[in-house]
This record gives structure tokens, sequence and C-alpha cells, in this order.
């Protein structure tokens, strides 16, 4: 069985291989891959974000843990998300708010039932004796009622869906920026048409206007100040600049409001 990582906890300390060790030890035939433990500490959008991107490329059965968890140790709640084909465990912040938006039919559980946790539970540090055990015993195929119960009231980002503000205005928001500072938006093909590109969209980041639209980054290549939007290969909206942090030059931050203006 294949089971996923994806965390803020970086590669330095112990925390990842303490995870692997729980999963290991209840199932030592499990396969783990690590997708990321870089993302920025406590930034529940970015995880989301990078969740939301990849999980479609693992095969039916896959079984994928997060945690960017600020909120450990506190009421929030620990959940399995149930797909058609893949699985989701994790903490309800919001982290799996992508998956709500593409995978219509699925079963949110809250995982109460102890006797998979392992012992004692730390206040702290949930990924090791709740999240990973509840993964490894999905893996042996405990289903997820035994796990928990089902529940509706899950959280959602709201930043995940761009607001239309007023006829002409979308207020959208950066929702990750990447290793090489490009900022993607939360922004698709379905918020700004090609014809709204036409007719002269603009996109305002921290009182600074974008106005190009390129297909690929060296299209002109140009003025390494001058940042353009660009469509990035997740599907979204990206903002970048020509062999240059955009991140930097907009001075922008993840969460931060993207104002797009146009004559529709």
């Amino acid at each position: 069985m294949l089971i996923t990582l994806l965390t803020d906890f970086g590669n330095s300390d112990y925390f990842v291989g303490a995870m692997k060790g729980v999963i290991l030890t209840i199932n030592p035939h499990a396969n783990i891959v690590d997708i990321t433990h870089e993302i920025p500490p406590q930034d529940i959008l970015s995880g989301a974000f990078t969740l939301g991107c990849v999980y479609q490329n693992f095969p039916e059965g896959t079984i994928h843990v997060a945690v960017v968890d600020p909120g450990v140790g506190s009421t929030r709640r620990a959940i399995i998300v149930a797909t058609s084909n893949q699985f989701f465990v994790g903490p309800d912040n919001g982290l799996f708010s992508f998956i709500y938006e593409r995978e219509t039919n699925a079963r949110v559980f809250h995982v109460t039932n102890e006797d998979y946790f392992r012992q004692p539970v730390s206040a702290t540090f949930h990924g090791r004796d709740v999240f990973a055990p509840t993964a490894a015993a999905l893996s042996t195929g405990v289903a997820p009622e035994k796990l928990g119960v089902e529940i509706n009231d899950y959280v959602r980002l709201a930043e995940i869906r761009p607001r239309l503000a007023s006829d002409r205005t979308i207020e959208a928001a950066i929702i990750h920026i990447d290793h090489f500072g490009n900022c993607i938006t939360n922004l698709t093909r379905d918020d700004i048409s090609e014809e709204m590109i036409e007719r002269g969209a603009t996109l305002k980041v921290n009182g600074q206007e974008i106005k190009s639209f390129r297909r690929f980054f060296a299209e002109g290549e140009g003025n390494q100040e001058s940042p353009f939007a660009i469509w990035g290969s997740a599907g979204f909206l990206e903002i970048a600049a020509f062999r240059a942090s955009a991140a930097k030059i907009l001075s922008a931050q993840t969460g931060h409001l993207v104002k797009v203006t146009s004559d529709k």
C-alpha cells in the first residue's frame, strides 16, 4: 500500500523519520513516498495547494498524510477524507480544501477511535501519534467508519476560490509562492478568459500592476523587473518574472490580494 507524506516539518529534525517508523511498525509492507516537507511553516494554504496539485498523479488506493498543523494540541479535529479511490489523513483546518473542491463525493470522518493511536498521544506531535497510525491502519484494511464518525461541518479555506467584487473586478489571492519566486494565484481559466486577456485584463498586487500575459517564461525576455502573468502547469494563473523572483519584486506573500480588472 502506498502512503505519501506532506508536511512543513523540514528535513533536519527527527519528525518525518518518526512518522515513517510508526507507519512501518504497524504495516512493514507500506511503501512511503515523500511529497515534500518544505511547506512554509504553518502555511496551510500552500500545503493545500501543493496537495491539490499532486494527488491525482498517484494511483488508486493511495493514502495521503498531510500535516501543516498550527492548531496541534487544540480542539481542532483529526480527520480522514475518503474519495472514490484515495484517502487523506490530517488536521481539519482547511488543508484538504482543494480535495473537497474537486472530489464532490468525498466523505469526511472525525478520527475518534484512540485504540489506533500511538500512546501516549503527545499534545505537540499528532503527526506521529495520530495521523501516521491512522494512515497505517487504513493501509491494513481498517475502514474509516471504524476509525471515526462521519461529519459534514469540516473546514474549508475561503481563499481557494476568487470572488466577483463587481462586473469588472475579481478579487483573487496568492495561494502559493514556489521555489523560483513565482506567485501562484487561485485564478483559473474559468475566471479569466482569453477574450478578457485580449481586452486588456490587468492584475494588481500591492499597488503594482501587471498587464503582460505570456505563454512561456522566456517569451520576449524583457526586463527582469517587469512581472508578467502566465498559465502554470497546475492550471492556475501565476505571476512571474524572467530569471527573477516576482515575489521579491512585488513584496508578495501567500494570502495577498490580487485584483483583476477588465472590460468584459
